[in-house]
């Protein structure tokens, strides 16, 4: 499949490219997000920001702006193709990322982070159907790990970044940085990504077409139970997003270290995505998610205890919570993978439908537990508990008599999916 999608011989990137491209687009995202996480107390004092907590709408208004357009990009590709569309999106994200750099208030600022956010959901949905126009199942989901593992990197080093450059620079350099990356990632996918859309998957643009797609979306029991619980599970990690400079700054006392806090937390995330690449094809994406998402709602409930009792320190805050983003990483693969597994058809589309619902529901969720911050850790902690608990109730009331499942299909079955998905030589 993936040899027949690239018409053009001489410029279809190896296996190692495309991940690595694909990563970067999705990267766009995570640098805008957690390369200001240092730069939040500057800018609230640069800007004149009374409340501490209303610093967190610089993260929010990302996600807000991120989950409105999604239903704007997934049709528009699934019309046009995904490399021009792509190519749009990328260009808006650098002219706004611009604009923030140069914005006088706080409102203007919030603002341009709404319209970078809706720019650069055109990667998020982009990515997705563009795996999902190359790969099948257990596939997709290997090829989706070995995406967000070079992704999930990115927390790692993001924060640092962010500290770097307001060593010498003010927070608004961080934005320039931002356009840059853009810039490049627009000349890299130019370049080199080939048009992965099936001829006979492109759908016009009339409204009941439209409406068709998206009610598909919806009514289909496997896409709309697996896109709830990835909306109540994603909301736990935006959440983390929003308050961990207010926890490392102001609970436990360590600004300084915020960089490698958040690293120590990041890193598992890509180990667990690696992890995953490894197994999914052997285990089935079911057994691998539900036991993944199964031992999220374990870990944040142990660490809820821990917190509800007074015993939560840095050290016992940064193990547990690395051992729920590894378990995090694990299950948002896998449940990604399952609500677009019926989808191939209206993949942008399907993508853009759960995209929306997934960003603009945990953004709501994650919001209201972040202000909930009353100087602990706990509001945070338990409200992620109970995210990642609701989680894993809706995969069982998806899929009950599936829960845990091991791959279905017949020896020559899984034999001829490998082949179907694999990578031709001449690309690994």
């Amino acid at each position: 499949m993936f040899d027949t999608a690239f018409n053009d011989h001489k410029k279809r990137p190896g296996s190692r490219e495309m991940t690595a491209m694909l990563a970067g687009l999705m990267a766009l995202n995570a640098f805008a997000i957690d390369a200001m996480i240092p730069a939040l107390p500057d800018i609230g004092r640069s800007l004149n920001v009374a409340q501490e907590n209303d610093r967190q709408l610089v993260v929010i208004a990302y996600f807000i702006g991120f989950a409105s357009t999604q239903l704007f990009w997934g049709p528009l590709a699934d019309r046009f193709g995904r490399k021009p569309i792509l190519a749009a999106g990328i260009i808006l994200y650098g002219v706004f990322a611009t604009l923030c750099a140069f914005a006088g208030s706080f409102p203007l600022l919030i603002a341009g982070r709404v319209a970078m956010g809706a720019s650069a959901a055109v990667t998020r949905v982009l990515v997705v159907a563009m795996v999902r126009d190359l790969f099948e199942a257990e596939a997709m989901a290997r090829v989706m790990s070995l995406v967000f593992m070079v992704f999930m990197l990115v927390p790692v080093l993001a924060p640092n970044i962010g500290q770097a450059i307001l060593l010498v620079a003010s927070w608004r350099a961080i934005f320039l940085v931002l356009a840059a990356y853009a810039l490049t990632m627009l000349t890299w996918t130019s370049l080199r990504l080939p048009e992965t859309l099936h001829p006979e998957y492109r759908r016009s643009l009339k409204f009941g077409d439209m409406a068709r797609a998206i009610g598909q979306t919806v009514r289909e029991r496997q896409s709309r139970g697996y896109t709830l619980a990835l909306t109540v599970t994603f909301s736990a990690l935006i959440a983390y997003i929003s308050s961990i400079q207010q926890i490392i700054f102001d609970v436990f006392k360590t600004p300084h270290l915020i960089g490698l806090v958040f690293a120590a937390i990041a890193a598992p995330m890509a180990l667990a995505s690696w992890f995953n690449s490894r197994i999914v094809e052997r285990f089935g994406l079911r057994r691998v998610g539900h036991t993944a998402s199964l031992c999220l709602a374990i870990v944040t409930i142990a660490h809820a205890t821990l917190a509800l009792s007074g015993g939560e320190t840095l050290g016992s805050f940064i193990v547990l919570q690395g051992l729920t983003m590894a378990c995090f990483s694990l299950t948002s693969s896998n449940l990604g993978t399952l609500a677009m597994e019926h989808m191939a058809p209206i993949a942008g589309t399907a993508s853009s439908v759960q995209g929306v619902t997934g960003t603009l529901g945990a953004a709501i969720l994650g919001f209201l537990i972040g202000r909930s911050f009353d100087g602990t850790a706990t509001p945070f902690i338990v409200g992620t508990a109970i995210c990642t608990s609701l989680g894993f109730l809706l995969i069982v009331l998806t899929e009950p008599k599936r829960l845990f499942a091991p791959i279905e299909a017949d020896p020559d079955e899984q034999e001829a999916a490998r082949e179907s998905t694999a990578l031709p030589e001449d690309l690994c």
